[in-house]
């Protein structure tokens, strides 16, 4: 059957589906937002207190850095603390990797290649295969092998590429098929003609990212044109937004670009005008504080906030609820697209946040409604189903 609006449908690379801890990534699985922890990994109870700052923005996956035997040691206490699954991210040694497959991470972030020889990349692979652990390659622009910048003259799309396949094969070769990948770059350009590359060499899972993409407006500029281009052609099934910033940060601006192009739907999504001379209220300063007091809100629903009636009523038509600015403080509230009630200028904040609230609330025991009636038709299924005695 085909699409009511076509020019919104992504049709998702077909990939292989692997487990990370009891998340699913790739195949028809949700694209899983992650980011990384940056606290001293030894230090458990900051680590542990970062992770659920980032649990709390929606994190479906933290990666959590082990560069030495301190930090595998606090690791155990950090995965047993934690509710969403851990990726260890390993770089060169490979007993870090042995530590962490132990103590608890649903996945290793390793370059096979890296680690030595091929008796400890079997170690590795055995390690992960008796934990129950995936495997993240990681290749970046900034650290590509020598042999491959020689023979290309500097990173490329190619150089990436090859580079992933030949740690891939050194899974393969130890019958570990485990594994996502990612192919990073600073460089736009760079990360998404060598994600294209890998996307039509591989059918594992894709690790999407613009590796060092800088501060929260620059990286996040850049973080939304590479990674939302690759997502935009159906390229991607997990994403790390790199910034210069707090990791729960990350974790928002990666939901946001999911949500751009409809691709998850968590939280409140605001629609709202840059502001003019119209404006019957303060635009920017209100949208900054409901976007503050509304984070905790995880139901998808849907918010306008407009200055004045030039576009106010036809966005709030779109929206669960809305608020267009009138004049003497005085402002038009919109419920399920629908012409309301007024609010006043100093009443508007707490007003808007307690009709979201309410409206998520709804949302929510509706939906608990349904799976309970779902619940019990299965019950009543099952039971005309057994043979009369």
């Amino acid at each position: 059957m085909s699409s009511i609006r076509p020019w919104r449908d992504i049709e998702r690379r077909k990939s292989r589906q692997i487990m990370v801890g009891n998340v699913p990534v790739g195949g028809d699985a949700p694209i899983t937002v992650q980011t990384m922890t940056n606290t001293p990994t030894s230090d458990a109870g900051a680590t542990i207190d970062q992770i659920r700052r980032c649990e709390d923005a929606g994190a479906d996956l933290i990666r959590v850095s082990c560069p030495d035997v301190e930090s595998t040691t606090a690791f155990r206490e950090i995965a047993r603390a934690a509710r969403v699954p851990l990726i260890a991210d390993i770089h060169f040694h490979y007993k870090r990797a042995l530590e962490a497959a132990d103590a608890g991470a649903a996945c290793l972030r390793i370059n096979p290649g890296n680690i030595g020889s091929d008796e400890r990349v079997a170690e590795v692979v055995r390690a992960a295969k008796g934990n129950g652990c995936a495997i993240r390659i990681g290749v970046n622009a900034g650290s590509l092998e020598k042999d491959l910048l020689e023979k290309y003259g500097e990173p490329c799309p190619e150089a990436l590429v090859e580079s992933a396949l030949d740690h891939i094969k050194l899974l393969q070769d130890h019958d570990f098929h485990e594994y996502k990948v990612a192919v990073k770059a600073s460089d736009v350009f760079l990360a998404v003609a060598a994600y294209q590359g890998l996307a039509d060499a591989v059918d594992c899972p894709l690790h999407l990212g613009i590796t060092e993409a800088g501060g929260l407006i620059g990286g996040t500029v850049k973080s939304a044109l590479g990674i939302g281009n690759m997502l935009w052609a159906g390229i991607g099934d997990t994403i790390r937004v790199s910034l210069s910033a707090e990791p729960e940060q990350e974790v928002r601006v990666g939901f946001e670009i999911l949500k751009s192009l409809g691709l998850r739907t968590r939280g409140v999504r605001v629609v709202s005008c840059p502001s003019c001379a119209r404006q019957g209220f303060d635009v920017i300063r209100t949208v900054a504080a409901l976007e503050e007091r509304l984070q905790h809100i995880k139901t998808p629903l849907s918010l306008s906030v407009l200055g004045c009636v030039v576009n106010g009523p036809g966005e709030a038509r779109e929206t669960d609820i809305g608020v267009t600015g009138g004049g003497n403080g005085k402002h038009m509230v919109y419920l399920s697209g629908v012409t309301d009630h007024h609010v006043q200028s100093a009443d508007m904040l707490e007003h808007i946040v307690s009709l979201v609230e309410a409206k998520a609330a709804a949302i929510e025991a509706e939906a608990d409604m349904t799976d309970a009636g779902k619940a019990s038709t299965a019950q009543v299924d099952e039971v005309a189903a057994e043979p009369a005695e």
